[in-house]
């Protein structure tokens, strides 16, 4: 009987991918995984759980042991803390202090989930690990989950191919209506527990306080790119991204301006008006940290890009350069942000992707990116 140690969150997914692999007859396990701690790590201002009488990452290790009492499987509990830390949040705050918009979750499947965690397992013993991730693996190909709304495809294309070596993904042919039905009838306690959001691992925060425990705010001047014209004042760029409507706190009209730009150099946040506006558009962009997960032929024709998590697909044309590098054309695109990922798809298979570096319009960079 093959040995599978599945990444216990405490959640509704994770609680059914365990329940199904047991039911195809597999030897599981669970593991969950602390990454995270207020006091080690300073987290302070803008947690409002500090004064609840339980943490939410303890609620769902409580929740965790009774999804594994009731399938009768055994529960490890392991500390990534450090890792996390050296590997994740490290990365979020310096490409945060460099202006640009990381997505932490990524690097969390990269360094965490499917490397550290996946050590772990063989330690213990493991044939094979599983995770509650929306995502299909047949024949050595990462294909999206069949449930669109949910396909967690985009946050694994930092993972390697030898990374998906020995992975199981039981939830992929479900939809999350599916799941809950499954959790429900079989009693877990997650049944009708709501998804988790905030950052990856430490949960929802009042995101602007959050960051005042580790980069200094700095405020200044909110300028419209067309008209030069000051606006208002931001609170520190590094609580912006490209794109962004809300939070702006201008008056008037501010519903109408967007988020296209930011100069570092003399701390300006720039902004215009309506939502098509040009000055959000791009045609192409530089990825680095190129990630492939299947041959370079693959990508020669009938690509389409993700620039960010939701976002339509796009169709795109694909060079690759030097360094781990590749160029991105496409017709156009809304506000695609410096440090975001760029995922590419062919149909429903994941091909990898890269970081955003650099952004262009009709071959020109962008000088306000």
């Amino acid at each position: 009987m093959k040995k599978v140690i599945v990444g216990i969150s405490g959640g509704v997914d994770s609680s059914v991918a365990a329940y199904l692999l047991k039911k195809q007859g597999y030897e599981v396990e669970g593991m969950f995984m602390r990454n995270w701690d207020a006091s080690i790590n300073n987290d302070r201002l803008g947690n409002p759980t500090l004064n609840d009488t339980i943490c939410p990452q303890e609620q769902d290790f409580n929740d965790a042991v009774q999804v594994c009492e009731k399938l009768q499987i055994k529960l490890h509990r392991v500390d990534f803390v450090k890792e996390y830390w050296d590997d994740v949040f490290t990365y979020f705050l310096d490409e945060l202090k460099k202006g640009r918009t990381p997505n932490p979750d990524i690097m969390c499947n990269k360094y965490i989930k499917f490397d550290v965690f996946a050590k772990k397992a063989r330690e213990l013993g493991a044939d094979f690990i599983a995770t509650g991730h929306f995502a299909r693996l047949k024949d050595g190909k990462l294909l999206r989950g069949i449930d669109e709304n949910k396909d967690q495809t985009y946050f694994l294309s930092q993972v390697s191919q030898e990374q998906f070596e020995n992975v199981l993904f039981p939830v992929g042919d479900l939809t999350k209506t599916q799941i809950r039905e499954i959790a429900k009838k079989e009693g877990f306690v997650t049944a009708s527990k709501k998804d988790s959001t905030g950052i990856c691992f430490i949960g929802e925060r009042n995101f602007s306080q959050f960051l005042t425990n580790y980069l200094p705010n700095i405020p200044g001047k909110i300028i419209d790119i067309e008209t030069k014209k000051e606006l208002g004042q931001h609170v520190g760029l590094m609580y912006y991204t490209i794109g962004q409507r809300k939070g702006l706190n201008i008056g008037g009209d501010s519903d109408k301006i967007f988020v296209v730009g930011k100069d570092m150099k003399n701390n300006i946040l720039y902004v215009a008006h309506g939502e098509d506006n040009e000055y959000l558009f791009s045609t192409s962009c530089i990825i680095s940290d190129l990630n492939l997960l299947d041959i370079k032929e693959q990508f020669k024709s009938d690509c389409s890009a993700k620039f960010r998590y939701r976002a339509k697909d796009i169709p795109v044309k694909i060079t690759f350069l030097e360094n781990g590098k590749a160029k991105i054309e496409y017709n156009k695109a809304k506000a695609v942000t410096p440090g975001q990922a760029c995922v590419i798809y062919q149909k429903d298979q994941c091909l990898g992707g890269g970081i955003i570096e650099t952004v262009f319009k009709n071959g020109e960079k962008l000088w306000y990116l």
